[in-house]
């Protein structure tokens, strides 16, 4: 029997009540299950929601206080509370589905690895554009690289809570900008921590009008774009030579297929992606997408 506290980071989201609504359906197996909530408002804002559900939830909740609007102190609050055998995370904005956690948990024990990701489906609303459902724009899965995946994210992810990696903490100076998820699972990977893909530990996550958008999808992948240059090591002039090639061919890819609606948005934004690389490679400094009022 493993232990696990799950871990909720909340801004000014009513949605986690659906969140923790998800929680309390799963099926827990024999695992020794705890709920840690960090709100990340300037006041306590969730609180009062936190304290009304927890009367009858089905596992303890361990709610902290946790301002203001920097992700990363919430995410940080939230590994300084963990005391369980593995740390999993999920996002206030998503609902787990029954076979969540043991699927993750399964996956850990098969296979001795540091984190386990899961996949994230979106849910469109009947008026999002065709388009964007068909290519599944906003899905959330690992990158494989040469077969390996090399970092990760945490909307979906398990973590061994054990040494060396539970002395990993998320950069504060990412914080707003994003970012710090993968700068988190590149030191873990860099600690000799391999990470697995449980394709059945499945959440799924509403995409809330002001997402449905290709503003908003290129706004994302620039952002990701800049967290990965500003990681990369070695020779800077041959990573900008090399992402220069990609933003180039992938301009050219999208000219190519113009006539596909779900082609054409996805060549586009590989190369925003790229020139994302490009503008962390050079030290642009990224713009600060966490902690707004409008949902994030």
């Amino acid at each position: 029997m493993a232990s696990v506290d799950i871990c909720i980071c909340t801004f000014r989201r009513p949605f986690l009540a659906e969140t923790l609504a998800s929680i309390a359906r799963m099926e827990s197996g024999e695992h020794d299950v705890r709920v840690i909530i960090a709100d990340n408002d300037h006041q306590p804002t969730a609180w009062a929601l936190v304290d009304e559900i927890q009367q009858q939830f089905p596992f303890p909740i361990t709610y902290t206080h946790a301002p203001a609007a920097n992700i990363c102190i919430a995410r940080n609050a939230c590994l300084e509370h963990a005391a369980a055998d593995f740390v999993a995370f999920v996002d206030d904005d998503e609902v787990v589905t029954p076979g969540w956690l043991t699927a993750l948990v399964a996956k850990a024990e098969a296979t001795n690895a540091a984190a386990v990701l899961g996949p994230v489906r979106a849910l469109y609303a009947p008026e999002a554009p065709r388009w964007m459902v068909d290519g599944d724009f906003h899905a959330t899965l690992p990158v494989f690289v040469n077969g390996a995946i090399r970092t990760g994210y945490t909307c979906n992810v398990l973590i061994r809570w054990s040494a060396p990696y539970n002395a990993l903490r998320f950069d504060l100076a990412l914080g707003k900008s994003g970012g710090e998820d993968t700068s988190f699972f590149y030191a873990l990977s860099d600690l000799g921590g391999t990470i697995e893909y449980a394709p059945d530990a499945l959440v799924e996550e509403p995409v809330p009008a002001e997402r449905a958008s290709m503003a908003w999808l290129v706004r994302r992948k620039l952002r990701f774009g800049q967290t990965h240059g500003m990681l990369q090591a070695g020779s800077r002039a041959k990573a900008l030579a090399v992402v220069s090639a990609k933003i180039t061919y992938c301009g050219a890819m999208a000219a190519l297929t113009t006539f596909s609606p779900v082609q054409r948005r996805r060549n586009w934004l590989r190369a925003v992606l790229h020139v994302g690389v490009a503008g962390g490679l050079l030290g642009v400094r990224q713009a600060t997408h966490y902690g707004q009022i409008a949902p994030r």
